[in-house]
Order: structure tokens, then sequence, then C-alpha cells
């Protein structure tokens, strides 16, 4: 059982890692979006296009399964609540 629970205890910190790079991910392009930074910063640049290699391959199936909303990407929202409902169902899995 002990074992079971380092395996969910590496799981929940590798999913807040990856709700935290969706995060950062989002706060940059709204950066950029709103001229906040330029983009042409070189450093800000390459560090929001290797999040964005990352996360899209995990990003792009839910992209497609979702409506086409505009300019508004719902992929990271949608992202980050199903990690959550993996956790509440891994963690309720291992107590019950």
């Amino acid at each position: 059982m002990q074992a079971l629970n380092t395996i969910y205890e590496i799981i929940a910190m590798l999913t807040n890692v990856l709700v935290m790079l969706i995060i950062i991910q989002f706060v940059i392009g709204l950066l950029f979006a709103f001229n906040v930074v330029n983009s042409s910063n070189e450093f800000l640049a390459s560090f929001y296009n290797s999040i964005n290699r990352l996360l899209e391959p995990v990003l792009r199936p839910i992209r497609n399964v979702l409506p086409s909303t505009g300019t508004i990407d719902f992929s990271p929202l949608v992202l980050i609540i199903l990690l959550n409902i993996i956790l509440i169902v891994l963690g309720s899995l291992l107590r019950g």
C-alpha cells in the first residue's frame, strides 16, 4: 500500500508541475498579447516556445475535440480540470 501512495504522490507532483507550466504559458501569452513584454525578448520568447513544444502534444487532442471559439483557447482550462479529476479518482481509489 505504501508503494501505491508513493506512486500517487509522484503523479500528483508531476500534475502540479504540468499545471504550473500551463499557467506560466498562459501568463506569458497574455504579456505578449497586450504588449506588456515585447515579443522580440529572446529569453521570454524561447521560454514560451519551449513550453509550447512541451504542452502541444497534450493540448492538441483537446483542441481537436473542443468547438472553435475564435481567439480564446479553452484547452488549457480543460486540461487542468481533467488532471484534477484524474487525481481525485486516483486518490479515492487508494483510500477506498
